[in-house]
């Protein structure tokens, strides 16, 4: 009965377009005055302002804040253009640079959302020009910025080790690195999933360079910008075939958005251009590199190296890149302040929400009565999966953190998964769910920046849910995938 009460009423909530914190805490309070009465109320604030405060949870308000900081100095930008130089000759190359900046971003923000923005803005117009539909392009970055809670630094990884603590050790310097090889799995599943979505045209807005160097029916040069003559306003393709019989392609951007890599960079440039293009990207690739070399060479701690990260970011932003103004430090400070206190808001009510399945014994029933069904671990895992797919539609990873690691760890340590496959297998889950209609975050994030409506996206969205469904399955019945790297760096 208290299990009805207290996910009925969540879900009613729910329906009822109360936002997830906000009914996560009013159901917790229903069961609490339903089972003790209005005197109990005394426990909220004990509950709440102790799992806010945790010394852990430290490390993810320096981590929003290198994550805001990085969207103001222009690192994405670079990384793209890096990408873009190395992949972009190629005919889906402009797919893969978009997996493989939000890859590296997701290295920086820990934040899905967060990744979606920061590469969105420069990406969406760019496949929209070469050809993909605007609901494939939105889709196919709403996708990859999944992968920011995945690839480490990752705040859910935070939460998950604060959360499941109490059920079995695991640290999150374990989990961060168990993220890496899951993450480089979702990243290829994405590009699969790419090479399957159609085109509007073949090679959109891809003139020729002749060979010669000179231009012919308004194919382009080598460094030539385009002209409104030579521009193919329709985005319609021309091509040309080199000496030795090959056709070669160079991107051409219609327009003057001036965060368009196909405007800036020259996929066919030259050693010289990649080699700058590399030294320009080369502070933003650092950022992971000290936040997890620092973390397992012993330097300092997971909240240690968010407060590095941020310092580091702003010292890039100001004094590196210089688009980072001293004016622009009360918005970033502001914005970073205003998601922390969001994110801790959710922690606070989730965790009273935890608190009573806990005291209810809750948990301890639902795990009874699941292990008496069946204790076939590969049983458990389909349902649980199905279960958090679910789930990860509607509320937000953190939200489910608290609302199932009480339920569903001590179900699936009980069947022998060990913590880190748990931790992996869960966050994976909940990052699908970024992606998955009806509240998928990051599709409203992307189709906010792609100026498409949410029913358009959602058409497009199919082959990158299925591709990653699948790289799920083969990361929650391998446990190696998540344990191999971190067993291999003696990381405990």
């Amino acid at each position: 009965m208290i299990e009805l009460l207290l996910f009925g009423s969540f879900f009613l909530f729910l329906a009822l377009g109360i936002p997830v914190a906000f009914s996560l805490g009013l159901s917790a309070v229903t069961v609490l005055i339903t089972t003790d009465g209005l005197q109990v109320l005394d426990v909220v604030p004990s509950v709440m302002f102790p799992s806010m405060s945790s010394g852990t949870l430290l490390a993810i308000p320096f981590f929003v804040l290198a994550g805001i900081i990085m969207q103001y100095t222009g690192i994405s930008q670079r990384l793209i253009d890096l990408a873009f130089l190395v992949f972009g000759r190629f005919s889906h190359g402009l797919a893969a640079v978009t997996i493989i900046s939000a890859f590296f971003f997701s290295a920086i923000s820990g934040s899905g959302p967060a990744t979606v923005a920061a590469i969105g803005a420069i990406l969406i117009p760019a496949l929209v020009r070469n050809g993909y539909q605007k609901k494939h392009a939105v889709s196919l970055v709403a996708a990859s910025g999944s992968m920011g809670i995945v690839v480490p630094p990752s705040i859910a990884f935070i939460i998950f080790a604060v959360v499941a603590s109490e059920f079995g050790s695991i640290s999150i310097s374990r989990l961060f690195i168990a993220g890496i090889v899951p993450g480089v799995i979702m990243a290829v599943a994405f590009f699969v999933a790419a090479l399957f979505v159609p085109r509007v045209r073949e090679l959109a807005g891809l003139p020729t360079k002749a060979k010669s160097g000179t231009s012919d029916s308004g194919l382009l040069t080598k460094g030539q910008k385009p002209t409104a003559e030579a521009a193919v306003t329709s985005g319609a393709s021309v091509g040309a075939t080199a000496g030795d019989g090959s056709t070669t392609t160079q991107l051409l951007a219609v327009g003057t958005g001036a965060a368009d890599p196909t405007e800036t960079v020259d996929p066919e440039g030259g050693f010289g251009e990649f080699l700058s293009a590399l030294v320009k990207a080369i502070p933003g690739l650092l950022i992971p590199v000290i936040i997890l070399g620092g973390i397992y060479g012993g330097i300092f701690t997971p909240t240690e190296a968010g407060a590095v990260a941020s310092v580091f970011a702003l010292l890039v932003g100001l004094f590196v890149y210089r688009e980072l103004k001293w004016t622009d430090l009360p918005k970033v400070f502001l914005e970073s302040g205003v998601s922390t206190a969001v994110i801790m808001f959710i922690v606070g009510v989730a965790s009273l929400f935890s608190y009573v399945i806990t005291v209810e014994g809750i948990a301890e029933r639902v795990s009874t009565a699941v292990l008496g069904v069946t204790d076939n671990k590969f049983v458990i895992l389909a349902v649980i999966t199905v279960i958090l797919l679910i789930v990860g539609a509607f509320v937000d990873a953190i939200s489910a953190f608290y609302l199932f690691i009480p339920i569903l760890v001590p179900i699936l340590l009980g069947v022998g998964v060990d913590m880190t496959t748990i931790g992996v297998f869960m966050t994976v889950n909940l990052a699908i769910g970024l992606f998955t209609p009806p509240v998928g975050l990051n599709l409203y994030v992307g189709a906010g920046i792609g100026k498409v409506k949410l029913e358009e996206v959602v058409r497009g969205i199919m082959p990158f849910l299925i591709c990653a469904i699948i790289a799920l399955l083969f990361i929650t019945y391998i446990p190696a995938i998540s344990n191999w790297l971190p067993d291999l760096l003696g990381v405990g």
